[in-house]
């Protein structure tokens, strides 16, 4: 049990029960997984890769790495593989119980980090997130993030912290962690520029910030967390007491259970009238906006297609004024037209009209029926 205790070992949640005590073959079951969910052509998924490591050297944390904004498709990506990784960051950083670390290169302008850029957007008072600058060892020389990582350029609330990791040739070279770290080291407290900050720089000194802002973190959300709970607690004991002694064949619960159908069923039509629907619908107008487009769209098209002949109308009432007058005199230059000659001719303009009245009617009323066939589905 000692012995088990003390040995470094990884697990996969997707190859439960096997214990990897060689970190070359974790790489190589990451690349595999990988490549089994996504393609071997460069694809992406948003079904996690989920890896617990055991060890007496590492601290408690859960860390979801995600992956850098794509800005051109490779391989086998889709077109729109920018907005789909960054929907995919947006689930898990938008959410308020978790710590954003924005990783930014140090030899790219801060300004331009696609990190910082979402974070801000989900955490605008910089109250979740931590800057990390990596890649130090690689500005140009005769420069340096000293005002970055003293939090002066662009400030968090929480501060940035500088890593140096393994190169690609390190990696390449088999440089185990503990030589990396060693380096790190080295490079802090050898450069001018950072030599008076190198206890508060490198990994070790992230992971023990980590650690305890993450401790601080939920010692500051779990009375927040735990008043939920107890709500929702509370408010499923009364649901189950309410039905505790729940007897299906009793008339008042059938009537009941008709009426608060009857009700939901009505409550749902309104808003799907309103506009006010929980469940929106991005394929079709359908709804209050559908009729809202028959009476201001359809509607006036219908009556611009009616044909309309004004010499013939003018022609129309000079007769029927001829022949409401029959054999007395006719003045056409009177002041009003007779009412009866209003009646008639007003009234054939109006049943002009019946046409389409009744096509616009028809297309409310299936519309009507369609959202009363919805929201029939959902009770």
């Amino acid at each position: 049990l000692l012995l088990l205790f003390f040995t470094e070992y990884a697990e996969f949640l997707h190859c439960k029960g096997r214990k990897f005590t060689d970190f070359d073959e974790v790489r190589q079951e990451i690349e595999v997984e990988t490549d089994r969910i996504t393609g071997v052509n460069k694809g992406i998924s948003s079904i996690p890769i989920n890896l617990r490591i055991y060890s007496p050297h590492v601290l408690s944390l859960t860390l979801i790495d995600l992956p850098g904004i794509t800005k051109v498709p490779v391989g086998d990506q889709p077109p729109d593989i920018e907005q789909q990784i960054r929907d995919m960051i947006m689930q898990f950083i938008a959410r308020e119980n978790c710590l954003i670390l924005a990783v930014t290169p140090a030899n790219t302008d801060l300004a331009n980090s696609d990190a910082l850029k979402l974070a801000k957007e989900v955490d605008p008072q910089g109250l979740r997130t931590i800057g990390v600058i990596t890649k130090l060892d690689l500005m140009d020389e005769g420069t340096d993030a000293r005002e970055i990582l003293e939090n002066k350029l662009l400030p968090l609330r929480r501060g940035y912290i500088g890593v140096v990791n393994r190169s690609q040739k390190d990696i390449d070279g088999k440089k185990d962690i503990k030589a990396a770290l060693l380096a790190e080291r080295k490079f802090f407290l050898s450069h001018p520029a950072y030599r008076h900050m190198a206890d508060r720089m490198g990994t070790p000194y992230l992971q023990k910030v980590l650690n305890q802002q993450l401790t601080n973190h939920i010692r500051d959300t779990l009375p927040a967390f735990r008043s939920k709970l107890q709500s929702q607690l509370l408010s499923i004991e009364h649901e189950v007491e309410v039905y505790k002694n729940f007897r299906p064949e009793d008339p008042t619960r059938k009537t009941k259970a008709l009426l608060q159908m009857v009700q939901q069923f009505s409550v749902d039509f309104e808003k799907r009238i309103e506009g006010s629907g929980d469940q929106v619908d991005t394929l079709e107008l359908s709804g209050g906006a559908k009729i809202n487009r028959i009476f201001h769209e359809r509607f006036p098209f219908e009556l611009v297609k009616m044909e309309f002949n004004e010499k013939e109308l003018r022609r129309e009432i000079s007769y029927a004024i001829k022949n409401i007058h029959g054999i007395r005199q006719v003045h056409i230059t009177g002041l009003f037209t007779p009412d009866m000659a209003f009646e008639a001719i007003v009234k054939k303009q109006i049943v002009k009209l019946k046409g389409p009245c009744l096509k616009s009617v028809d297309l409310v009323m299936q519309e009507l029926i369609n959202t009363v066939k919805k929201c029939t589905k959902k009770v």
